[in-house]
């Protein structure tokens, strides 16, 4: 039976050849892009793996072993935004452990720099970059000490009396291989693995069920003429069960194909998902791999789901062979299949002010939540393609509107099943773009304004011991030459407290900065009038915001000694322009390698890069699913044409023109495409409000114009794809597709 079936299924000449392959390319497109979101799971994973090296400098890093110990230092740097992770180190013998990427430890005065550092430095004037490292480079970092290809990483050999003199270093005798317990200093935390599980979790359903709609969409090809076939089979002595093993066998042939073209797929997919920097940083495509429960579980579990839709698709015909050739007019859809929409959007409801504390929990609430809309707006599609299609029926008395919706309120789930995949498009687009859009209006001035973004802090934050006594004239002098230098002002240490008297309980000190020194720098504020002295608080410094307005409260302490107490930071502005900016951190950080250069830009550029990287997911999303959803609109029509080309070609035989046909054709699908797509559009926002009061206690922001113009696109597109197939109507309805037979 199984051979007749695989014969059986190849026979039916091209058109059958062509749904078989039409069935394969859907499969193999959806397990190509199944794999790929599994294998950026596992990529998380490995390249947070080989960041756990950095931690062994942390305090809560145990490991020990019998060797020398080897003093360590890992601090952080910026070049234009891009951190870089350097870590000095120094050996105090020859059983010293040596970090990953290295065969051994860098000797006084060398450095190995990770590739893209090492380009970096090569590109860049040394007055930038490079003279904030001492010595020379010595080599290049391995790939097994580097989170990305675009890693900014550097191991620094020092002496051990450098180091000893340094107040944050280490003795390590074990170079960490797991995160410690408890890690407020690890700089190898790397991605949160969770809450990037969570949001591919969301970008694979997003990407899957188009495609899962396109299969479905696929094996309804020719589905007429099979259910007759299968029907006449019965009639003649076949017995269900040998049905569905030929139905099965016909579905689970292109599956099987399809599956195997969809690790071809993935393979393909490879080097281009690994440019994709989802973590703000590429992949290395060796990261891109699957574990064996992963293949096996696809390779077995899209034909076995194949085969069950199949055998679903066919009740029909197994349990009245008759029923098929008679055409019964189904049962029209009832109300309570808008019950899993309602119930995806009241779960998402639920957890508006009781968001879960776990980032497993909450992936298993609003993942949950949103898949369940999706499969709602699937289920209630052909309900609200009914209701809409009776209510134009009041409304018209064009002959060609009252047979299409006609056909809709007789059949609305052939009208639905069409439209389905665009429909999901445009939920998921819309939820996507709503969440994103509001996300970076909230925190998209995390750059800071133009003033801010131009200056330059260097020394000791908020609680942090003073960075030094004082600083060396020849250091103020060659922030005063840098190009586009602008204003200097030193903040000096506070330890009587002067300036908190209003507010006692103030856990920091503010900041004593001459008022000569603030002029400079009207950014962060100015003094009272005939002040000398005014105490201005620490994180101010690093406002995102500029304080040209604010007027400081003067302090009661003369100028003179002030000069004399211990410097907390300096503070520089410049033109903006990344030369000064940059050759003013090299300045300092040369002056002070014991403190971080910081800027606005580096406060919140790991934020941008999570941002960032969110919107490029949302461009995935969109460029991958509309396609989809286009073919999947064209085969739907194409099958409806195919499987009513009997009756519409009776139809022109008693007169009707061809054109009346052909309206009939585009508004059975317009009509319910642009029914669901303004539903599937309106709960998407919804959705995505419900998402952001509970998770992050945004209100949507609804997106600009470009959103709702590249809507319309799609929406035109749409019906351009219906006008496409409208000239297969006149060939497959000519007077031979009248015949009985």
């Amino acid at each position: 039976m199984i051979r007749f079936a695989l014969r059986l299924a190849v026979s039916g000449g091209r058109e059958a050849v062509a749904r078989l392959v039409v069935i394969a390319a859907a499969v193999a497109i959806g397990v190509g892009l199944l794999l790929s979101t599994l294998a950026g799971i596992n990529a998380v994973a490995a390249a947070n793996d080989r960041l756990l090296w950095l931690n062994s400098g942390s305090a809560g890093n145990t490991a020990t072993a019998d060797v020398a110990p080897l003093l360590w230092r890992a601090h952080e740097d910026y070049y234009a935004g891009r951190p870089i992770v350097e870590v000095d180190v120094a050996a105090t013998g020859p059983t010293s452990p040596v970090p990953p990427g290295l065969s051994q430890v860098p000797a006084p005065g060398e450095y190995r720099a990770s590739p893209a550092l090492a380009d970096l430095l090569r590109d860049t004037p040394a007055d930038l970059l490079a003279d904030r490292l001492p010595g020379r480079m010595a080599g290049l970092l391995g790939e097994e000490a580097l989170q990305s290809p675009d890693s900014l990483v550097a191991v620094v050999g020092r002496t051990p009396e450098q180091l000893r003199a340094v107040p944050d270093v280490r003795s390590v005798t074990a170079v960490a291989d797991s995160l410690p317990a408890r890690c407020q200093d690890c700089p190898g935390l790397g991605v949160r693995g969770d809450a990037m599980t969570l949001i591919l979790s969301v970008v694979a359903g997003a990407l899957i069920f188009p495609v899962v709609m396109f299969i479905g969409t696929a094996t309804r090809l020719s589905a007429a003429t099979r259910e007759q076939r299968f029907a006449a089979m019965r009639l003649v002595g076949a017995t269900p069960r040998q049905i569905s093993v030929i139905s099965t066998v016909e579905s689970t042939l292109a599956a099987a194909v399809g599956t195997a073209a969809g690790f071809a797929v993935f393979a393909a997919l490879r080097p281009v998902v690994a440019t994709v920097p989802f973590t703000g940083e590429r992949f290395f495509t060796t990261d891109l791999t699957l574990t064996a429960v992963q293949i096996a579980a696809v390779a077995v579990g899209v034909p076995v789901a194949a085969a069950v839709a199949a055998r679903l698709a066919l009740r029909r015909v197994v349990v009245s062979p008759l029923g098929v050739s008679r055409r019964v007019t189904p049962r029209p859809p009832q109300a309570w299949r808008l019950g899993p929409l309602l119930a995806g959007l009241a779960e998402l409801a639920w957890f508006v002010g009781r968001r879960p504390e776990s980032t497993n929990a909450q992936t298993a609430a609003y993942l949950t939540g949103f898949l369940l809309i999706m499969l709602g707006l699937v289920v209630a599609g052909p309900w609200l393609t009914m209701t809409a299609a009776r209510a134009v029926a009041l409304h018209t008395r064009r002959p060609a509107t009252l047979i299409a919706v006609r056909r809709l309120a007789d059949d609305p789930k052939a009208g639905f099943r069409a439209v389905s995949g665009l429909v999901l498009a445009l939920f998921v687009t819309s939820a996507t773009i709503g969440i994103i859009g509001t996300i970076d209006t909230n925190r998209g001035g995390l750059a800071g304004d133009p003033l801010t973004r131009a200056a330059v802090e260097h020394g000791a934050m908020l609680d942090e011991p003073p960075m030094a006594d004082s600083v060396p004239e020849r250091v103020l002098a060659g922030l005063r030459a840098v190009p586009g230098a602008r204003g200097l002002a030193v903040v000096h240490a506070n330890p009587d407290r002067i300036g908190i008297e209003a507010d006692p309980a103030r856990r920091w000190a503010p900041g004593l900065v001459l008022c000569s020194d603030l002029a400079q720098i009207p950014v962060v504020g100015h003094c009272p009038a005939g002040a000398s002295v005014a105490a201005v608080p620490l994180y101010e410094f690093l406002d995102l915001r500029a304080k040209t307005g604010t007027e400081w409260p003067a302090a009661a302490i003369a100028p003179e000694s002030v000069a004399r107490l211990p410097v907390q930071m300096v503070y520089a502005t410049t033109d903006g322009s990344t030369a000064a900016m940059e050759r003013t951190r090299t300045v300092l950080t040369r002056a002070f390698p014991a403190q971080q250069a910081r800027t606005v830009g580096d406060w919140g550029s790991s934020q941008q890069q999570e941002l960032a990287g969110w919107r490029r997911l949302a461009d995935v999303v969109l460029l991958t699913t509309l396609p989809i959803a286009g073919c999947s609109l064209a085969v739907g029509v194409v099958a409806g044409l195919s499987d009513r080309r009997r009756p519409f070609a009776m139809l022109r035989l008693t007169g009707a023109p061809l054109g009346l046909l052909q309206r009939v054709i585009a508004l059975e699908s317009a009509l319910p495409l642009l029914v669901a797509a303004v539903v599937a559009t309106g709960t998407g926002f919804l959705a995505a409000q419900m998402f952001l009061t509970s998770q992050m206690h945004y209100d949507l922001v609804l997106p600009g114009l470009s959103f709702y113009g590249l809507s319309g696109l799609a929406l035109a597109a749409s019906l351009g794809i219906i006008a496409s197939t409208l000239p297969v109507l006149r060939r497959i309805t000519g007077p031979e597709a009248a015949r009985n037979g």
